[in-house]
């Protein structure tokens, strides 16, 4: 595990400090991978890394994994899709060298690209009229973290051949299939090699008559059952697709498991998101230990939405003040005003000790784990200056 800190205002006990610039700046890191539960400002964050490093003078893609529109709107654009767009106001003086892209994962549109490259146009095109290949490429369960593997392979290989950008930010889904994607190679690996799959190809391998005489007589049943169902053409679209993708297949989880082994090299980061909430930090802790597991590079921990207050006013003090206010004197609007600034603060005050002592705990579990805080924001991130603003807090 490597686990990049550094001395700092941001320190906990018992926790170093994230040095987030000091990352985003290291030329010898190519991708940051961002994980955390739905919430959380994962999103915004990535988009935050990704446009602090570009105006430091990096070439920075960031993909989100995550359906919702979210990267979008943040980055100022109207849309996202399978290619990668140049963010406008970034990087556009002669005197800066940066520049920032923005992409979302279209799991179809992947898969497709992966049919097209590793088939004749033919081929593709027999395969992209398979009803069965219509349902597997846009709902199949799994398909979403193959095809997220793909992707980012496609996007390390475009780095290293031509050098269009030289840093990926990925931005997970916000749950804990955040990190299927670490499982896609063995998943389909064992997706493939299954007994299934090895039945349904057999029509296509057999010439469909020869399979009728070695299925048992329940699979029969069954497949009777299911072509009712489904539809006559259930099963010679199952095995056409099948055999039509055996060997492609093969390629793909070779890539998968490349990909996979570059997520743990040196030139990978990746960097928890939560925020001090229970559920929250439960959920940051499985990342942390997952990845611990899996031994991928763990940069550290970014806690949003840390509220705070005035150290030399404590909550008890502030709502005893603001009840002298209100029996000392006779009321009046600045006497009123000043007992509601009072309320408010100790609102606040308690708040920054419920959030810096979740943060203590979840520090004494992961002592060795870089941390940073952000604090919470009066409104959402909805553009650059507000991205620009969330950068700064994240390198403190």
């Amino acid at each position: 595990m490597t686990n990049r800190g550094s001395s700092g205002s941001e320190r906990r006990p018992g926790a170093p400090a994230l040095d987030l610039d000091q990352l985003l700046k290291d030329p010898d890191i190519k991708v940051i991978v961002t994980c955390g539960s739905g919430g959380v400002g994962k999103t915004t964050t990535a988009a935050a890394l990704a446009l602090r490093a570009a105006e430091q003078g990096r070439k920075v893609v960031v993909l989100t994994i995550d359906p919702a529109r979210r990267l979008a709107q943040s980055l100022g654009l109207t849309e996202l899709d399978n290619t990668p767009r140049r963010v406008p106001g970034v990087g556009d003086s002669a005197s800066s060298d940066g520049a920032l892209l923005a992409m979302m994962l279209d799991m179809k549109r992947t898969f497709d690209d992966v049919v097209s490259a590793h088939t004749t146009p033919e081929k593709a095109e027999q395969i992209f009229a398979n009803p069965f290949y219509q349902s597997l490429s846009a709902s199949f369960a799994g398909t979403q973290e193959y095809m997220a593997m793909e992707k980012l392979s496609q996007l390390r290989n475009q780095l290293v051949e031509n050098g269009q950008w030289d840093l990926i930010v990925v931005d997970t889904p916000p749950s804990r299939s955040a990190l299927d994607f670490l499982d896609a190679p063995q998943r389909l690996g064992r997706f493939l090699d299954g007994r299934m799959i090895r039945l349904l190809s057999a029509p296509a391998r057999a010439g469909g008559k020869a399979y009728l005489k070695v299925v048992s007589a329940s699979f029969g049943i069954f497949t009777k059952v299911m072509t009712k169902i489904l539809g006559n053409d259930l099963l010679g679209n199952v095995s056409a697709f099948v055999a039509s993708l055996e060997t492609m297949f093969g390629g793909f989880r070779e890539r998968a498991e490349q990909t996979y082994e570059l997520l743990k090299a040196s030139d990978t980061a990746f960097v928890v998101v939560a925020s001090p909430e229970p559920d929250a930090l439960r959920e940051a802790s499985f990342f942390v230990e997952r990845l611990q597991q899996e031994e991928m590079p763990l940069a550290g921990v970014i806690l949003n939405r840390v509220h705070s207050a005035e150290a030399n006013l404590s909550t008890q003090r502030a709502l005893a003040a603001a009840e002298r206010l209100a029996e000392a004197s006779t009321p009046d609007p600045s006497t009123e005003l000043a007992a509601a600034a009072l309320a408010v603060h100790a609102e606040f005050a308690e708040s920054a000790r419920q959030d810096y002592a979740m943060i203590g705990r979840f520090a004494a579990a992961h002592p060795d784990i870089a941390q940073r805080t952000v604090p919470a924001l009066a409104t959402d991130v909805h553009d650059l200056a507000g991205l620009r603003a969330i950068g700064d807090a994240l390198a403190g």
